[in-house]
């Protein structure tokens, strides 16, 4: 009799302490957990420091990305990189902005691809003037074009404006603004226009204001064509101006990979 009343008192013991147990057992929720992942783990940030899981590629979603004027540069980055204030430079240029673009188009679904050509090299190298950029870098493309059929060509320049004129503020947050540039002189330039249209108006959905007017551009004095006859989804970006830091293009470059998407699955509908 002794023994089993030894044995109800403890077990109504123990009752009695395990509330007060588990309330010293730390408890964290998926939610309160912050976890930062590496960049080279290509777990990507969408205009903030919180990084998300990278999706599975959608199938039949493809881009190309290529840089005409590809040592094209970013002032506040060339800085950074050297100590050197540039807007050329062979090394941190809008090739390195591409590199973003392919990785946030991916966290999106779209698998990318970079045109791998330094146009600017090929030019400096033979003597070829600055004019004819688009005239060598378009056999590279053509070719690419020949071999697959990419939802959306990219073509990423940056403006020669200044921050004042190529940076949005939204939400606290500092964007480089986007213009897409259209050239008027082959008979298919409306179906370019039509897709940087509506491009614009995802990009605007998402952020407000992060659009430029778009510029048409054609007679004397310009290309004209920016080698967008070889293509109606071939566009032609300019993201920021000569003064924007990483951190903007990097948000900007999060917010338009997110409006193309929505677009290609659009079509997709």
């Amino acid at each position: 009799m002794k023994k089993s009343l030894k044995v109800w008192s403890a077990l109504i013991f123990f009752l009695f302490l395990f509330p007060i147990i588990l309330e010293q057992i730390p408890s964290e929720t998926l939610e309160e957990v912050e976890v930062v992942v590496p960049l080279n783990n290509r777990q990507l940030v969408y205009a903030t420091n919180i990084f998300e899981p990278e999706p599975q590629i959608q199938q039949g979603m493809r881009a190309l990305l290529f840089a005409t004027h590809s040592h094209e540069a970013f002032e506040p980055i060339t800085q950074q990189y050297d100590g050197k204030i540039a807007v050329s430079h062979p090394e941190a240029n809008i090739m390195k902005l591409n590199e973003t673009i392919k990785s946030q188009l991916e966290f999106n679904g779209i698998a990318t691809e970079i045109l791998d050509v330094d146009t600017s090299s090929i030019m400096n190298q033979k003597g070829i003037p600055y004019n004819k950029s688009y005239d060598v870098v378009r056999p590279y493309v053509q070719k690419s074009l020949e071999e697959i059929d990419y939802d959306i060509v990219i073509d990423i320049h940056r403006d020669s404006l200044k921050a004042d004129r190529t940076t949005l503020t939204y939400e606290g947050e500092k964007y480089a603004k986007i213009v897409f540039v259209i050239g008027g002189e082959h008979n298919n330039f409306k179906l370019n226009q039509e897709l940087a249209e509506r491009l614009t108006a995802e990009l605007e959905q998402i952020v407000p204001g992060i659009t430029r007017p778009l510029v048409f551009k054609a007679g004397h004095g310009v290309d004209g064509k920016y080698n967008q006859d070889l293509d109606p989804r071939l566009i032609l970006i300019e993201m920021g101006g000569i003064g924007n830091n990483e951190a903007e293009l990097n948000r900007t470059s999060a917010v338009l990979a997110r409006a193309v998407s929505k677009v290609l699955q659009k079509d997709e509908e």
